[in-house]
């Protein structure tokens, strides 16, 4: 009878691991610390912001429409 009583206690065991094992693995896996990495970097990030002068403003604008004319067009005529 003790090795029957071991032998279902042993199976029990494996059931409720089997039922818990996505709770344990969203907490313990590989994602769960690629996630917890991620919060740790994001959490050392800064914002920062000028002080808000218009030379900033207008280097930063001409900058980005320097940006947008350097990019590659597609022709009409080449889509086809």
């Amino acid at each position: 009878m003790g090795i029957v009583a071991i032998v279902l206690l042993g199976l029990a065991v494996l059931v409720v691991l089997g039922a818990e094992w996505p709770r344990v693995s969203a907490r313990a896996g590989s994602g769960a610390i690629q996630k917890r990495s991620r919060t740790r970097r994001k959490a050392r990030l800064t914002v920062v912001q000028g002080d808000g002068e218009p030379s900033d403003v207008d280097d930063f604008a001409r900058s980005v429409e320097r940006d947008l004319a350097n990019l590659p067009v597609i022709e009409e005529r080449d889509r086809q």
